[in-house]
């Protein structure tokens, strides 16, 4: 196979081995089937065709995303099928779920640099802006041996774009109503609202781009009678500023700054003997990051890279009742990462990579000015990590990667992961292509600072969780098998068959709550002794006419708590995602994406406590006014399904039907 230059980011092209050329693979819940040579780089660490990777990698597109309006990264997601987003109760956000593990076991990345949790002990999708965003990658099961600890359940991978020399960018905006259940009372209210705009400038050399989005919302109120509203006012802001320098076609440098600011506002009644408060709770977030790196490559195939980050994210949260102010509780999250790589020339058809990375972190949480972690002013912790990978071409089919990963954390000692993974292209004809891949990952999870020692006050809805000091590393073994099919690049099925083995799961022991003298639950972190999750993916996309594309997903999940014999709670057995793209002219397409989830385990304690199942459908229209004057809207939810605010074992979505009207504007050069 040979390795284009601009694939590897280097000046020549890799040969490794004979490969047939067609590149295909799986995109998300949109697949692009006449298109699916979409580089990717979050399985191996180096750029690969999607379908060429031994590593089953899913993607979503910048034209997915803007087909269906997406505004954040949890919009992104919402179509893959296999992905369940979870609100993050008590927040105005969302977390993600992949093969049965939750938000907690799913590593987010932005460039391949990690992301800072956000919202608990999870990141929070929804606060991320889609500006910028070129493609996302999805990797499902443990690729802890490649990632490092928190990618024990996938990763999530944020690919930005390329800076555009020359003079080009775009505008964008749109509003949207929640009909009666805007806040305002008003059935006719923009009560949503988005702005966003980007410019690229500059030389081959040397180039720049700066880009902004604000999204704001009033939040969603059935009964604006009363005090207490189910999904809250938020404000978001983000704003980014990335150079680039290229020296020449062999290498890049770049420097990439942003800052995001969230302001949220949520109303409630709080329940005490004989009476009832209004209370409001006001919490306000900013994450600063600056990332810095670039690569080199040589002629004989070597090069080396280097990436860094730093990252400061503050938590204010403050609540008001009768006048006064209380819980001033102040929360500050400080993490550095320098990651470092270096591509071997290629010998005898090995590839091999080695790296390393430095992490570390620190956290401190105040209320009215004295510490909560237990007792101290901050608690940090540091990790040190190798990893080498040999990519081992057998001939002109087979593929197979080996990766191995030690690392040293400064709380849990030392600790090495393995992987290996095998792709065979078994079938090649003139019309149908067949890919088997075969997938083993050792995963292993250092539990975070905030599940160690944070304290998640959500006392307002009844409950806190508090940080657990003692708990341990969670480790699984993650086994995958797909196989995939293609004909004529009109039709594309996969299917994917995985089998996780957890140990010391963490999650919030809710069988061993505590009640406070004011009513209010507390619940600790624990580990669950043993766990498996396990199941079945699969994924067809139709291109049944040039005009008109059909794509659908079914998954199947079963979990199991291997102590108790109960499934692990949050955990939809049955999950579906249905599409349809269709051109009705040279100016208009029409998209409808539905999604189905089962029921859903509440509590681990009751086997009644279930959170019933649902189907949503969304229809969206994209109008080309001029070349560059792009007209949308839709109607998200069509059918206005919601969940019941009276029984909090109902997860349904809080959000009834949404309609929505917009606009896109692009100049310069390419789009």
């Amino acid at each position: 196979m040979c390795f284009p230059a601009t694939a590897l980011g280097l000046s020549t092209a890799i040969c490794l081995a004979t490969l047939p050329s067609v590149a295909l693979g799986s995109t998300g819940e949109q697949a692009a089937v006449t298109g699916l040579d979409t580089l990717v780089v979050t399985g191996t660490r180096t750029p690969r065709p999607v379908l060429d990777t031994p590593v089953r990698t899913e993607v979503v597109s910048r034209e997915e995303m803007a087909r269906t309006h997406a505004r954040s990264l949890g919009d992104a997601l919402e179509n893959v099928p296999g992905i369940q987003l979870r609100e993050i109760h008590g927040k105005p956000g969302e977390s993600v779920s992949l093969q049965g593990l939750g938000g907690n076991q799913v590593l987010v990345l932005v460039d391949g640099l990690p992301v800072s949790a956000s919202t608990g002990s999870t990141v929070d999708v929804t606060q991320l802006a889609l500006t910028e965003v070129e493609h996302v990658e999805i990797v499902k099961g443990a690729t802890s041996a490649q990632h490092g600890s928190a990618a024990m359940g996938g990763v999530i991978n944020v690919i930005t774009r390329d800076v555009q020399p020359g003079l080009s960018g775009m505008v964008q905006g749109d509003l949207g109503t929640y009909g009666d259940q805007n806040p305002s009372g008003r059935s006719v209210d923009a009560a949503r609202r988005r702005g966003s705009a980007r410019m690229d400038a500059g030389t081959d050399a040397l180039r720049l781009r700066v880009a902004a989005d604000r999204r704001e919302t009033d939040g969603v109120d059935p009964d604006t009678s009363s005090w207490g509203q189910p999904a809250d006012a938020v404000d978001r802001d983000q704003i980014d500023a990335r150079a680039e320098w290229h020296p020449s076609p062999a290498g890049r440098f770049y420097l990439h700054g942003s800052r995001f600011q969230e302001d949220s506002e949520s109303r409630y009644l709080r329940q005490l003997p004989g009476q009832q408060i209004r209370q409001r709770g006001v919490e306000d977030v900013r994450r600063d990051r600056v990332t810095a790196g670039g690569r080199w490559g040589w002629d004989n195939g070597a090069g080396i890279q280097i990436n860094g980050m730093t990252e400061r994210f503050r938590s204010d949260t403050l609540k008001h009742a009768g006048g006064t102010s209380f819980d001033d509780r102040r929360a500050k999250l400080d993490q550095d990462h320098v990651t470092l790589q270096a591509d071997l020339p290629p010998v005898d058809n090995h590839f091999l990579q080695v790296g390393g990375d430095l992490r570390r972190e620190t956290l401190s949480q105040t209320k009215d000015g004295i510490s909560e972690l237990e007792g101290t002013g901050g608690v940090s912790r540091g990790s040190d990590e190798l990893y080498v990978q040999d990519d081992i071409f057998l001939g002109s089919t087979v593929e197979l990667l080996l990766g191995l990963r030690f690392q040293d954390d400064s709380d849990f000692g030392s600790h090495t992961a393995g992987k290996a993974n095998l792709r065979w292209h078994a079938l090649r004809t003139a019309d149908w292509h067949g890919t088997l891949r075969l997938g083993w990952g050792q995963g292993y999870r250092v539990p975070d600072l905030k599940e160690r020692h944070y304290r998640f006050d959500h006392s307002q809805l009844g409950y806190v969780v508090l940080g657990n000091p003692d708990l341990e590393p969670e480790a699984s073994d993650s086994y995958q098998l797909g196989w995939s099919m293609d004909w004529r690049q009109q039709a594309w099925f996969e299917v994917n068959l995985f089998h996780n083995r957890l140990r010391n799961l963490i999650q919030v022991d809710s069988g061993n709550a505590t009640i406070r003298g004011d009513g209010v639950q507390e619940f600790r972190y624990a580990n669950v002794d043993r766990a498996i999750t396990q199941g079945v993916e699969t994924v067809a996309n139709v291109r049944v006419s040039p005009t008109l594309e059909l794509n659908t997903g079914y998954t199947f999940t079963d979990t199991e708590d291997r102590e108790s014999g109960r499934e692990l709670t949050r955990q939809p057995r049955h999950q579906g995602r249905f599409g349809i793209n269709w051109q009705t002219s040279d100016r208009i397409d029409v998209n409808l994406r539905a999604r189905y989830q089962s029921s859903e385990q509440v509590d681990s304690e009751h086997d009644d406590s279930r959170s019933p199942g649902w189907t949503t459908v969304d229809v969206g229209m994209n109008l080309r006014a001029t070349p560059r004057l792009h007209l949308f809207g839709g109607v998200d939810n069509v059918f206005d399904t919601q969940r019941d605010f009276g029984d909090p074992d109902d997860f349904r979505p809080v959000t009834g039907a949404f309609a929505y009207l917009g606009a896109r504007y692009e100049f310069g050069g390419a789009h």
